[in-house]
């Protein structure tokens, strides 16, 4: 009886002890729990996507070439014995580059002057004794045959005169070549002659070459899959076409898409375009390489974001939106045309919403975030892109 009743005590006390523990344990987690901190919000940078009008261009490779390349050749033998020109002079089209020797042709042309003046006295002579003839074939002095004689002797001498005018004009030509002049604007190279050597009709070489170089060209290649768009450019209006260094750091001028050439080359499966450019600062060279930006539309209130924002994984392209309750989610997204630190979201964003540009290795789905700056991205993108150019 004693024994059983020390047992039930026993039994009592450690049921009231594991009541005692278990209670302190339960309360001993609510106070962790009460004074554990909240995870740290990390630290991110954020832009709004904007909504704006995007110029969509087309990059690719081009050679500067000159608007027109000519050479100055004799177009008569003699004496080069004047060299106008000093060499990288910029000429317009009829300013005197050099002088051949004109003795010898202004001599054949004063010689054609004078015997087209004799014939022309022989002439007006005939002409007057066939004015006589008539008279006295019609009064019976004189033959008939008389008469027609002396028409034919004035119809010769008629020919005569046609020749003598032709050769006049001839020996004219032939001394005005003795001037060289400049066919073109533009600008001279090396002299390839110097002063005093003896030049001739069939020389190769030339006097010098002058090359145009306002306006000037530029052929560059783009891929043969953009021919529809480029086409489709061209058949909208005048076509944009904007050359930069090669570095990028430097724009060179800015013109309009000329001509498609009218095949594609097989071999790299390119086509060839030729712009035109204005050129007023020479920035552009013969036989330079540029990089060329066609623009092919503009795509009306687009939204972009910074192009900072744009991370890639296994499936493609995603950005981090930051929500309401600055949590941020990963987003799927469609890019299209990224220029100037600009993207172009084609589909996975709205306007006004929140990308993290910097920051991102250190976030996850749901992680909280504190936006540090919101660099202004409300200018107009056009602006933007004119301003990088």
């Amino acid at each position: 009886m004693h024994r059983s009743v020390r047992n039930g005590v026993s039994i009592a006390l450690g049921v009231a002890m594991l009541g005692a523990a278990g209670a302190y344990w339960l309360t001993s987690r609510e106070a962790i729990a009460a004074v554990a901190p909240a995870p740290a919000s990390i630290p991110v940078q954020a832009a709004v996507a904007v909504q704006a009008d995007v110029p969509v261009f087309l990059d690719g490779l081009g050679t500067v070439q000159a608007f027109n390349t000519v050479t100055v050749k004799a177009k008569v033998d003699g004496e080069l014995q004047q060299v106008l020109f000093t060499e990288g002079q910029s000429v317009k089209k009829g300013d005197l580059l050099a002088v051949i020797d004109p003795r010898p042709f202004q001599a054949a042309f004063d010689q054609a002057s004078a015997k087209m003046v004799q014939d022309q006295a022989n002439l007006d002579n005939d002409k007057i004794i066939l004015q006589r003839d008539k008279k006295l074939t019609a009064q019976e002095f004189t033959t008939v045959e008389t008469t027609q004689t002396q028409q034919s002797t004035v119809a010769q001498l008629q020919a005569q005169i046609a020749q003598d005018a032709a050769a006049k004009d001839a020996a004219a030509v032939s001394l005005s070549y003795t001037q060289m002049i400049a066919p073109v604007d533009g600008r001279t190279g090396l002299r390839l002659v110097d002063q005093g050597n003896y030049v001739h009709a069939t020389d190769t070489t030339g006097i010098v070459v002058i090359t145009q170089t306002q306006p000037i060209s530029v052929v560059s290649t783009l891929p043969e899959d953009d021919l529809a768009a480029v086409r489709a450019a061209q058949d909208a209006g005048t076509v944009s076409v904007t050359a930069y260094s090669r570095d990028g750091s430097a724009k060179l001028g800015t013109g309009t898409l000329s001509v498609i050439d009218n095949e594609i080359d097989q071999t790299s499966g390119t086509m060839r375009l030729k712009s035109t450019f204005p050129n007023m600062g020479e920035k552009l060279w013969p036989g330079q390489f540029v990089d060329i930006r066609l623009q092919e539309k503009v795509v009306h209130q687009a939204i972009t974001v910074p192009s900072a924002a744009l991370e890639r994984g296994q499936d493609g392209f995603f950005v981090y939106v930051v929500n309401p309750d600055d949590t941020v989610e990963v987003r799927s997204i469609k890019p299209g045309q990224i220029s100037s630190g600009r993207a172009l979201i084609e589909s996975g964003l709205t306007p006004g919403e929140r990308v993290v540009t910097a920051g991102q290795y250190r976030l996850e789905a749901g992680s909280r975030v504190s936006v540090e700056a919101m660099p202004d991205k409300t200018t107009d993108v056009s602006d933007a892109d004119r301003e990088g150019d």
